[in-house]
């Protein structure tokens, strides 16, 4: 909460503001509303942002697929072929390189789609398979027109790599996304100090202790809710880097 008075920061549960000493009693109930209604603004504004790429989509469906497609899809694409070229061919260094490669570039990928598309976890999926598949099909081709051999795989287990290669990708791509959806959806939520507890939060800060004032009863839920909020993305994203980084280095490991 901010102090109408010296526009200093202070606890919602400060009744004087420690920088100016002026009494907030009277203007305290005023200022949690105008914080409540700033942090619906703010999730207004998410959901019109993704109302308007769906919008987008039904309207020119042809620019919106060509433009995902290009932009997710095809220079990712062509950015692991360069570095599969690079590191197999040109340099032949350690594999290694292009696993790392390999979990880096889709990441980053993934990771911008949110702020500049809005892009959700379901199309993060269909791109990231998308991604994966362009990539694997065409390493597969360059290696074999170099090395004149099949371009398909012809036993189990070099299928079996393909597809533990093509998942590293895939996973990448969707751990950069919800890492995307942190920071640029859930944490400036959280980060608006005043944002209004919804009903399970509360219900919740009334399980966990006795009966408390409104004010604690409100930070107290304030709390669980942001713990929630931030939870299941840390855990997408740890979950999906981790089963990344195993599948693309399984192979090199093992």
């Amino acid at each position: 909460m901010e102090c109408p008075f010296c526009a200093e920061n202070v606890k919602h549960e400060a009744i004087v503001c420690r920088q100016c000493s002026r009494d907030l009693r009277l203007v305290r109930p005023m200022l949690l509303e105008i914080d409540d209604i700033v942090a619906d603004i703010e999730g207004l504004r998410d959901d019109l942002d993704r109302v308007n790429a769906a919008l987008e989509r039904y309207r020119n469906p042809f620019r919106y697929y060509v433009t995902y497609g290009v932009l997710y899809v095809l220079i990712p694409a062509l950015l692991l072929v360069i570095a599969h070229i690079l590191v197999t061919i040109v340099f032949d260094i350690s594999p290694l390189w292009l696993r790392l490669a390999s979990v880096a570039i889709p990441v980053l990928f993934g990771f911008v789609a949110y702020p500049l598309h809005k892009v959700s976890m379901n199309s993060a999926m269909v791109l990231g398979v998308s991604a994966a598949t362009v990539s694997v099909l065409a390493m597969l081709t360059v290696t074999g027109l170099h090395d004149n051999v099949p371009i398909l795989p012809e036993v189990w287990v070099e299928w079996r790599e393909v597809f533990e290669y093509g998942a590293s990708i895939l996973l990448a791509f969707v751990s950069g996304n919800i890492l995307g959806v942190l920071i640029f959806q859930v944490m400036p939520r959280i980060l608006a100090q005043g944002s209004k507890p919804n009903a399970l939060a509360l219900k919740t800060a009334r399980l966990l202790g006795p009966h408390v004032g409104d004010e604690q009863l409100r930070r107290r839920a304030r709390l669980i809710q942001n713990l929630i909020q931030t939870a299941g993305p840390l855990v997408g994203v740890a979950a999906t880097a981790v089963g990344s980084i195993y599948a693309g280095l399984k192979g090199i490991l093992s």
